[in-house]
């Protein structure tokens, strides 16, 4: 089973990449838990992407639709780039680019990597990924499965509903990051440590690769997101692990809260240490920011100069939402300014389509 991942990959020419965040979980046992902001029924409404604008020329990158390539995409060069991907998760986006086009204007630089949140039954949103695209980033789905169980995925019964996303993927033919039931180690999410195993996680994590293998969809990077470890330092992360085969970016969650661990090496540097003790795949921080406050600054410059002093790891995704907290980078003028001038480091951000 898992020499048919690479024997699909194979033949490609290589190239000389819930409603809410509850606060409780911010605050918990004195730590950040860094859930995602998923959309439930609600949720989805508000997020209104079928109301969604393009992104005007002024901010069309170098790839567009037009200059697409023959399929399938080749996304091994994307895996392990030379530059870091500075990536972003913003209000609305990437329906619409509007907060991804102000987050830029603020940074400094545009973002190649955006992350967005799609309920398990949704199908698979092309054009949220074409806006990506053509605005010069790779899109990032977290991909939630609160409506299913992983016993009833690992089992076939959500085949149908697997299959047609996987066409759809390799429809499209363009590059997407997918993460499937991130911060699995963690307690509050229904995939989670009190209604799921990691036996169930794992056998439904591979199940729905496999499938998007058999349909043909390669233009997948896939992503094992867990949550960073303190929080919950009894829960072994090698049991959650699919396999090399199955994952190509470790994608660890974490924020810099108003307490709990601080640093780059205390926040992120005991679960890198964990995993590195069973695979050598690139860390990502899939998901990340700093909670509003005098340490803020701090904890920006902590951010960038850690990721930047890694070779492992590829880059960010910032959290840019004013909820619970003001996570934006603009949540003080000092933030921002922080931002700015780490975020002109040239080894964050490049052209995805060269890389």
């Amino acid at each position: 089973m898992s020499f048919s991942v690479r024997q699909v990959r194979a033949p490609r020419p290589v190239r000389a990449p819930r409603p809410v965040r509850a606060l409780a979980a911010v605050l918990l046992a004195g730590a950040l838990l860094a859930g995602c902001s998923t959309f439930s029924d609600e949720g989805r409404a508000q997020y209104e992407r079928g109301q969604g604008e393009n992104p005007d020329a002024t901010g069309t990158a170098e790839a567009t639709e037009s200059a697409k390539p023959e399929p399938p995409y080749d996304v091994r060069p994307l895996l392990d780039p030379k530059k870091k991907y500075l990536g972003v998760a913003a209000d609305g986006a990437p329906a619409r680019m509007t907060a991804v086009q102000d987050f830029a204007s603020r940074a400094g630089k545009k973002p190649n990597l955006v992350e967005f949140y799609s309920a398990w039954g949704d199908q698979y949103e092309q054009r949220l990924v074409q806006n990506s695209w053509d605005y010069g980033a790779v899109a990032f789905i977290a991909w939630e499965p609160f409506k299913t169980s992983l016993k009833d995925i690992a089992s076939g019964k959500q085949d149908t509903y697997i299959r047609e996303y996987a066409q759809s993927v390799a429809d499209l033919n363009l590059p997407v990051a997918i993460s499937f039931g991130h911060e699995m180690n963690g307690f509050w999410y229904p995939w989670g440590t009190k209604k799921a195993t990691a036996a169930q996680f794992t056998a439904a994590y591979k199940h729905i690769h496999d499938i998007f293998d058999d349909e043909g969809a390669t233009q997948v990077i896939w992503v094992w997101s867990p949550n960073v470890t303190h929080p919950m330092p009894n829960v072994k992360l090698k049991p959650f692990w699919p396999g090399d085969d199955y994952v190509d970016w470790v994608g660890v969650i974490g924020y810099y809260g108003a307490t709990g661990p601080n640093t780059y090496k205390t926040l992120y540097g005991p679960t890198m240490t964990e995993i590195r003790g069973f695979t050598k795949k690139p860390f990502i921080i899939a998901e990340t920011a700093a909670q509003a406050g005098e340490r803020k600054p701090a904890d920006i410059k902590s951010l960038f100069q850690g990721t930047a002093d890694r070779d492992d790891v590829i880059g960010f995704v910032w959290f840019n939402f004013d909820k619970e907290t003001d996570w934006r980078i603009n949540s003080g003028p000092l933030s921002e300014k922080t931002f700015k001038e780490q975020a002109a480091n040239p080894d964050f951000g490049f052209d995805v389509t060269k890389p």
